[in-house]
């Protein structure tokens, strides 16, 4: 399917741009010259970014479930709901900690679950945020970011078709039974 082209309102984002942007992030955490002990992702959107930090640094992944977009095809933010347990392999969080997502929209989500990680683990010295992209409607600023937004358009990352395809239409586009 062909990239749509961008409007105030909406920015499409290729596969190609989507991980030039990681990796710009990271070079921005990088030159900060801030050390981390371990990387917190937000599940769904900041497992992909989450998962290329942990590799380029060579430091642990967890991976904490948190969900407020739900509605209208993840365009109405709801409730938050914030899993109880972070998946990681072994220990808990502590020491400097780098919270992960794809981006801070108007910054509820990012805000409340960096205040969950606080009090939930004591343990935790420091907490940076990075974030794909910053919307400048955000109510938090995270401390690293690749893209600033300033008229807050709706982001069409590229993995977002499947969020409609459905198996049946997967069947149907490798010819298969």
């Amino acid at each position: 399917m062909a990239q749509q082209p961008d409007t105030p309102q909406d920015i499409w984002i290729s596969w190609d741009q989507y991980n030039k942007l990681i990796e710009q992030l990271a070079l921005t955490i990088y030159k900060s010259g801030w050390e981390f002990d371990q990387i917190i992702c937000l599940a769904r959107g900041g497992m992909r970014v989450g998962d290329v930090l942990s590799r380029l640094y060579r430091i642990p992944l967890a991976i904490l479930s948190a969900s407020s977009y739900r509605e209208n095809a993840g365009k109405d933010q709801g409730q938050l709901d914030i899993a109880p347990y972070i998946s990681m392999a072994y220990g808990s969080p502590e020491g400097r900690v780098l919270l992960v997502d794809d981006m801070v929209d108007t910054g509820l989500t990012f805000g409340k679950v960096r205040g969950h990680l606080l009090s939930a683990y004591p343990r935790i010295t420091e907490l940076r945020s990075a974030v794909v992209w910053w919307k400048s409607h955000s109510v938090v600023s995270p401390d690293y970011h690749a893209q600033y937004l300033e008229n807050n358009p709706w982001i069409h990352q590229p993995f977002e078709s499947y969020d409609t395809l459905t198996l049946n239409e997967l069947r149907h586009a490798h010819n298969r039974d």
